[in-house]
């Protein structure tokens, strides 16, 4: 090779190899202080894809659990709640089974029954003043609990029961209810609605109007009586009317205890079959259950233990929901942990590897400098060509 003074190409090649191992260092320290083995799309760019992937998964997925706690705290505070109502429901049974009994005191059953309202308040106090992140529990509403990741995903759902002591039989006292027309019902498909159902007329002949419960199949006006009163199966209405009478233009609806204010209505509006007057109102139905006799403790014992069994479904209902929620969350924690190992396989750097690559860098920066010093030596050897 000719001796040259004009370019020193071991002292490049010494300074390339240099800037390779300061390069190297560097990402070998990055590793180190941050842990990971990608700091950057150049460090591998398909690795650092695929771990931030799994990483919006884990994300995902990780509020799904928390979803999943929520609902199951929701589900839980009903739960106790009803467990409540069943100790009220329990004490019921016992006063009802008292007073039952033929040697009861005229004067003792008022204050058994006075025990007995408070119970039938409590009970619709639980149910209209229990709520859960500001929600009302009992509202008979679903309740449903996304959990997934976006690539799978899936919809734990629960209805919520509704709580009152009327739900639960235990109030059968004289209901209230709106009556008002949608169109002017003289003419078939005319709708009326009574409190939350809707009614539809049918072509009746001859001037006798018929009237039908939308999705059910009526044939008279003694079908919407039976929706009114709940006994038609489909309406659950608690509003207790007897037979309408219709002349011409004219529906009039009586109540079953005729001492009830408002318990006659008689509307006129329209010139067909029927007419409804808007927000005319009607009540219908007897007195709430009580404790006053032995009579009326016997159907408070049967309405009592009816409603400790109706709470215990919903109770069972309840807990069944609990326990899939629990089983989701497990399954969904069991991915997190698998995912987080995928991702920690690509994402975190390997410290033995590192430490080793760290102690070899720092020996090559060291030897590569002192090649350089040796290659700027050696071009000064040209001068003593000249002594």
């Amino acid at each position: 090779m000719a001796i040259s003074i004009l370019n020193n190409i071991s002292a490049l090649a010494a300074e390339n190899q240099i800037n390779l191992t300061q390069t190297s260092l560097q990402k070998t320290l990055d590793e180190l202080s941050s842990g990971q083995r990608i700091n950057s799309g150049a460090d591998d760019a398909a690795g650092l894809s695929i771990a931030n992937g799994i990483q919006a998964n884990v994300s995902a997925l990780t509020q799904s659990v928390q979803n999943a706690t929520a609902g199951t705290g929701m589900l839980q505070v009903a739960d106790g709640a009803l467990s409540q109502v069943t100790s009220l429901l329990n004490r019921a049974v016992t006063l009802a089974t008292e007073a039952a009994n033929g040697t009861v005191a005229p004067g003792q059953f008022t204050a058994m029954n006075n025990e007995f309202s408070n119970i039938v308040t409590e009970i619709n106090s639980i149910g209209s003043n229990t709520f859960y992140n500001g929600t009302q529990v009992f509202s008979g509403s679903a309740l449903n609990v996304f959990m997934g990741d976006g690539s799978q995903t899936m919809s734990v759902s629960s209805t919520l029961p509704t709580l009152t002591a009327a739900g639960l039989g235990l109030n059968d006292a004289a209901a209230t209810s709106t009556l008002y027309a949608t169109a002017n019902p003289t003419v078939a498909t005319s709708n009326v609605t009574i409190g939350t159902k809707t009614y539809t007329f049918k072509a009746a002949p001859a001037g006798q109007g018929d009237v039908q419960e939308q999705g059910t199949v009526g044939a008279s006006m003694a079908a919407l009586v039976a929706a009114i009163n709940g006994t038609d199966g489909v309406n659950t209405a608690n509003t207790k009317v007897t037979a309408a009478l219709v002349n011409n233009n004219t529906i009039q609806l009586t109540a079953i205890d005729p001492t009830v204010a408002g318990a006659t209505i008689t509307s006129t509006v329209g010139s067909g079959p029927f007419g409804f007057s808007s927000g005319a109102t009607f009540s219908g139905g007897g007195t709430a259950i009580n404790l006053l006799s032995t009579t009326s403790a016997a159907t408070v014992l049967t309405a009592a233990n009816t409603a400790v069994q109706t709470v215990a479904t919903d109770r069972g209902n309840l807990g069944a929901s609990i326990n899939q929620l629990t089983a989701a969350t497990n399954v969904v924690n069991t991915q997190i942990q698998n995912l987080t190992q995928s991702e920690s396989g690509i994402m975190s750097a390997d410290i033995p590897t590192a430490v080793a690559n760290m102690t070899k860098y720092n020996i090559l920066q060291q030897t590569g400098m002192a090649a350089l010093s040796q290659s700027n030596q050696m071009q000064q050897a040209v001068l003593k060509l000249l002594q």
